[in-house]
């Protein structure tokens, strides 16, 4: 596995400090956080096009994606030509062409801007969903996942995979999941649907033993609505009352945040009163 060179340094100066075996970058600005992640996603994925022929990279959707995605396509330097993409998750029942669609997302702000050499989508209007998720296992595990970038939802899932669902020992890579009210009703806050009516109930996922097959793991969480989640995630017991807790297990994963998402954090309180008292 290629690593970052020990002495890479970026723009901005995170504060980096582990819980358990994860690494976690924390910036003041979400801003910061997206800049910094780009740079590091695009020098990681120019020392792997150095050693090998193409690299693997997992994508994610949502607000949190949008800016990094962004940054990471403008930066340029990274021959997107030998690039092979997968997503971690997409609703059942909905088109390529849905407003909501993860593969339209996808397609619009990484696959037209970028060339890849593939981008592999789960084919969520499929009229037989099992088969669907045998197909998109074998294409996934068809070659190693270099990169995996996601977000984490408000109540700690990855992907779609739902407290008390998932499964850390799942031996499943896709499966179809019911998605929880509050998962579909962030949906809606978001701007992806008008109403909860119209949120589809199913969805396919990527597990949590297929995202840790990555080599690396980008995990972003900036925003204030995020704080209750970083807290369990980072303070609570590693279960699947929360499955992002499942990350302190990873040492090949990288938790970004910014001082809202941090907010209620031990760490942060910490530091903020050694400051209050001059130390």
């Amino acid at each position: 596995m290629t690593d970052l060179p020990h002495n890479f340094q970026t723009d901005t100066l995170a504060k980096i400090f582990p819980v358990d075996a994860l690494t976690v970058r924390l910036y003041d600005r979400a801003d910061e956080l997206t800049t910094d992640a780009a740079k590091i996603a695009q020098r990681y994925l120019q020392n792997l096009l150095t050693q090998q022929a193409t690299a693997t990279v997992i994508l994610a959707t949502g607000n949190s994606q949008i800016e990094f995605l962004s940054k990471l396509v403008n930066l340029g330097e990274i021959d997107w030509s030998r690039i092979v993409f997968f997503h971690l998750d997409e609703y059942l029942g909905i088109d390529a062409n849905h407003p909501a669609s993860f593969r339209r997302y996808l397609c619009e702000r990484v696959e037209q801007k970028v060339n890849p050499a593939a981008f592999h989508y789960i084919e969520g209007d499929t009229v037989q969903p099992l088969a669907e998720c045998d197909r998109y296992t074998k294409l996934l595990l068809s070659q190693p996942i270099d990169l995996c970038c996601l977000g984490l939802g408000g109540n700690g899932h990855l992907a779609f995979n739902e407290p008390l669902l998932a499964d850390f020992q799942d031996p499943y890579y896709v499966k179809l999941v019911k998605l929880e009210l509050s998962t579909r009703q962030q949906q809606v806050a978001q701007g992806y649907f008008t109403n909860i009516e119209v949120v589809p109930q199913y969805a396919f996922t990527l597990t949590i033993p297929a995202i840790c097959l990555a080599h690396k793991i980008f995990c972003f969480a900036p925003g204030k609505h995020k704080a209750t989640a970083i807290q369990q995630t980072l303070e609570g017991a590693i279960a699947t009352s929360c499955p992002a807790t499942i990350l302190r297990s990873q040492a090949q994963a990288t938790l970004f945040l910014d001082a809202d998402s941090a907010s209620l954090l031990r760490y942060c309180h910490a530091k903020a009163q050694r400051r209050k008292e001059g130390r």
